[in-house]
């Protein structure tokens, strides 16, 4: 059975919890349709409002797991439902674990050649039996998209992680996924550098409450610009629920 599936602002985000997700991921993996996975936090919302190529994207994903603690917050703010937040930087470890336990083949695309070599060498050593039947870095022309798709139908993949960023992960994922004959997509952003310790994830202590967003922009002050829109997301959510009362 598919999750509930909202709107937050007028995106669309999935009811889940982390072990539903891992369910539908088994289930995926045993279908005939390749599924895809989409994370959705307050950034992508609000970038999401005002661009309808990557709402169409996120509205043709199999599954858009409620990656922001704001998501969260929101649907239950705006009286939308009660579920859990589910980072993809913790779930793609999650996949790969499925995949070593059921033999399962992986394949990375995306992040820096550097990045991108010590990511297959940490899954290597970490997830004992996974298979991890090829990889490539992001930085691929557009017409060198055929032979990676080749590459990937040709190595019997199963799952392939996409790390390019929002919003051309999604963007990627919803053009050449009908290409491919894998079973599972997932776009996981900025994942590969936690995972090759190039970028450190917060302490436990700011995950516990919710403040790895904090944690991250003060560890990388370059990334107010994204976190910008942060604000307007509130201001937003807080408005249609004012509305909401009025009415």
């Amino acid at each position: 059975m598919k999750p509930k599936r909202i709107e937050i602002l007028g995106v669309p985000v999935d009811c889940l919890t982390m072990d539903r997700t891992i369910e539908l991921a088994d289930l995926a993996l045993t279908g005939d349709v390749a599924q895809s996975i989409v994370a959705v936090n307050p950034e992508k919302v609000m970038r999401a409002r005002i661009d309808a190529g990557l709402r169409g994207q996120m509205q043709r994903a199999a599954v858009l797991i409620p990656d922001g603690i704001g998501v969260v917050a929101a649907a239950r703010m705006l009286g939308l439902g009660h579920f859990d937040r589910v980072p993809g930087s913790e779930l793609m470890p999650k996949l790969c674990e499925l995949a070593a336990r059921t033999g399962r083949r992986v394949f990375l695309y995306g992040a820096s050649p550097e990045v991108n070599e010590r990511t297959v060498k940490v899954l290597g050593e970490r997830y004992r039996g996974l298979k991890i039947s090829g990889a490539q870095h992001g930085y691929l022309k557009d017409e060198e998209m055929p032979g990676l798709i080749d590459r990937i139908n040709r190595s019997k993949t199963d799952i392939v992680f996409v790390a390019l960023g929002s919003p051309k992960q999604e963007a990627w994922i919803d053009r050449y996924l009908p290409q491919l004959n894998v079973k599972l997509c997932q776009g996981v952003g900025g994942t590969f550098d936690v995972i090759s310790g190039h970028v450190n994830r917060a302490p436990a202590a700011f995950r516990a409450v919710h403040l790895e967003w904090f944690y991250r922009l003060a560890a990388n002050p370059n990334r107010l610009a994204r976190q910008s829109a942060l604000p307007g997301f509130v201001f937003q959510v807080f408005k249609q629920r004012l509305e909401g009362k009025a009415n």
